[in-house]
């Protein structure tokens, strides 16, 4: 496009962005809190703030897994899930594979032996590892101490089966009965 084509072109654009306000001033008073109103229902749908102390959530044994759920997806739209955790040294989770989410976990303190896809490490506090959906990942606290890690989860929805875990009898857990809970939201062991 030459020189003077675009000079014209943009005139008229800026021509018409000019009397945008000028169909806003001759809208009614009525009009305008129409506007006012919708942006309002817009405002509404969006998720509330939530303050969570130390000492709230909601508490899960999960296979001997200590969980604190922080944050629901009924509290983020379903956004993610976030979930405290504090376990002894021993306890962990066997190799699997989560179909539709991806998981952040951050060491608080003690130590996490985190393996994703081939890779293992130990995590200390502070550290944190990306677990993408779809690979393989395990984990274990190691050590003297209690390990507390923070778990997000993206999108959220896994709490329901934490929830579900957490009403099976203690001791040994049945993996048959694990392994069909798990299925029923695209988690499998590998």
């Amino acid at each position: 496009m030459e020189r003077k084509d675009f000079l014209k072109v943009s005139a008229i654009g800026i021509g018409t962005l000019s009397i945008i306000p000028m169909i806003n001033a001759c809208k009614t008073e009525s009009e305008k809190e129409t506007d006012i109103e919708s942006s309002k229902s817009e405002v509404k749908n969006l998720q509330k703030p939530k303050i969570v102390t130390k000492n709230e959530g909601n508490r899960l044994n999960v296979l001997g897994d200590n969980q604190n759920i922080k944050l629901t997806g009924e509290d983020t739209n379903g956004q993610y899930t976030l979930i405290e955790q504090n376990n002894q040294p021993g306890i962990g989770i066997p190799p699997h594979v989560h179909e539709n989410e991806d998981e952040v976990f951050q060491v608080l303190s003690g130590q996490v032996e985190m393996s994703v896809g081939n890779n293992t490490t130990t995590l200390q506090a502070g550290d944190l590892i990306f677990c993408p959906k779809g690979v393989p990942h395990s984990w274990k606290v190691v050590g003297e101490e209690n390990a507390r890690a923070m778990l997000s989860i993206f999108p959220a929805g896994l709490e329901g089966m934490f929830a579900e875990l957490a009403e099976l009898p203690a001791g040994p857990p049945d993996m048959e009965k694990v392994s069909e809970i798990c299925g029923k939201y695209n988690l499998r062991f590998v």
